[in-house]
């Protein structure tokens, strides 16, 4: 089931936050618990045991750690589980595929299904038992409150990754208020436009232009088609996260930011700091620190930053686009660490012709993460410089196109700046009284708004619920 979903919208999260706040504290965990298993399993029936599964052995690996001696035992055999259902329902098909392709054996080709957000619950249940064995947090007694911790709904399918000490003392008592509620509200309707109103419009464009063959696309449309889905992504996956920390403060949780307007930084390394925050710290905490972080010699820093970005892109799924991706974002931050280091330029022009650079580098990866194929990728990037011989330079389908999503494409790249907090800001300072009592209804008629482009039939899955 998805937030951006008629009967999420009208009948499971009403009837959720009915029972919810009707109920007396002590029973409002397992009202949420129970809201979150079959939240979970209107999309994934039987996988929803896998997931269950998952929680009851690492909530007893994270207990002996606690009780016995052999503490690094059982964190080696918690890690190994997680890594191994994630392995096996991820990764084995395509590494089956390249050990055919390498021996030359011609072995079946597997095709299991894979649960819907395997990656971030996996994830999830990793950080915890970590952290107890780090002795950063205590292991949870109470196997349901553990559960809901793990599969909460607001973050279940697509994050953010919610650390365990971040909301361990939240599990427990939690303050419920109407401000809180009309903020959550205003949060999760805020995200569900961004979804609804700019994403899947600017997927319509992005799958047009990524699904014509590369040299039947004009210049100037191939590139329409990656600035279209670098924003498609970026308002999918935001708001999804705006979504899921509304929601929470809806129920009483605070949930950590997720994206900080990516797409306004000055380098690699800045962007890399605003996009997917929580998996970005993961990767930090739990691989690239534990390696020695930047505090080990060059070829060991360059190691570390390799491995991170390897696993960064595996984790985003199984394919060479997402290692070549991963790669890309590798090859970039190491060049500005220790060569170009445009943090220490003072030259106003230099800095504005790297940001312009950054943002094409950024939608040349995005061109690789959303390519079927290796091959695929590079002919599209190819297109998008005029490499293909009778690639135009725009033609009429992209004329048209301009002209039925020029207004989208516009409002996904001005809104992927502060703009709108700025004028808000703006607006409060000058008349305070217009920006209280009209913001209410610009949320409320948004929401409709994108509510009409659901009745029509414009739904579309969220991109990061595949990993």
């Amino acid at each position: 089931m998805a937030f951006s979903n008629t009967i999420f919208l009208f009948v499971f999260l009403p009837v959720t936050l009915l029972l919810y706040y009707v109920s007396q504290r002590q029973y409002r965990n397992f009202i949420l618990l129970a809201a979150s298993v079959i939240f979970y399993a209107c999309g994934e029936p039987r996988l929803v045991f896998l997931m269950l599964f998952s929680i009851l052995c690492n909530y007893y690996f994270a207990l002996a750690i606690e009780k016995y001696s052999y503490r690094k035992f059982f964190l080696v055999l918690s890690i190994l589980y997680d890594l191994g259902v994630l392995f096996v329902f991820k990764y084995l098909g395509f590494s089956m595929s390249i050990f055919s392709a390498l021996s030359g054996r011609n072995l079946p080709e597997l095709k299991i299904a894979l649960p819907i957000g395997i990656s971030f619950y996996t994830f999830q249940t990793m950080s915890y038992v970590i952290d107890v064995y780090c002795k950063k947090v205590k292991a949870e007694r109470n196997i349901l409150d553990l559960a809901l911790y793990i599969s909460l709904f607001p973050q279940l399918v697509a994050g953010p990754i919610v650390r365990y000490h971040s909301i361990a003392g939240q599990l427990k008592s939690r303050t419920l208020s109407p401000e809180l509620f009309g903020a959550g509200a205003k949060r999760f309707m805020c995200g569900f436009c961004k979804k609804v109103i700019l994403a899947n419009n600017l997927a319509d464009v992005a799958q047009h232009y990524f699904n014509t063959p590369s040299t039947d696309n004009s210049v100037v449309g191939a590139w329409i088609g990656a600035v279209s889905f670098s924003l498609q992504i970026f308002y999918d996956f935001s708001g999804y996260s705006d979504m899921a920390i509304g929601l929470g403060k809806m129920l009483g949780f605070t949930f950590e930011e997720n994206f900080n307007y990516p797409y306004i930084s000055k380098s690699v390394t800045e962007f890399w700091r605003r996009w997917h925050i929580s998996l970005s710290r993961w990767f930090r905490d739990y691989v690239y620190i534990p390696l020695g972080g930047s505090r080990v010699s060059v070829p060991r820093h360059i190691r570390n930053m390799a491995v991170v970005w390897l696993l960064t892109g595996l984790w985003h799924g199984a394919n060479f686009t997402f290692i070549a991706w991963g790669a890309m974002y590798f090859a970039a931050l190491v060049l500005e660490k220790y060569i170009l280091k445009p943090q220490r330029w003072k030259n106003k022009i230099g800095i504005a012709v790297y940001r312009i650079l950054v943002l094409v580098y950024v939608n040349f990866g995005w061109v690789l993460f959303n390519a079927q194929d290796l091959r695929a990728g590079i002919r599209y990037c190819l297109s998008m410089v005029g490499f293909h011989y009778g690639n135009a330079l725009i033609d009429l389908q992209t004329v048209w196109m301009l002209r039925e999503y020029g207004a989208f494409l516009l409002a996904g790249i001005l809104f992927s700046t502060p703009l709108a907090p700025f004028l808000s800001r703006k607006l409060r300072e000058k008349w305070p009284a217009v920006e209280k009592n009209a913001t209410p209804f610009v949320y409320v008629l948004g929401f409709l708004w994108s509510v009409s482009f659901l009745v029509l039939g414009a739904h579309n899955p969220f991109i990061y619920s595949n990993f």
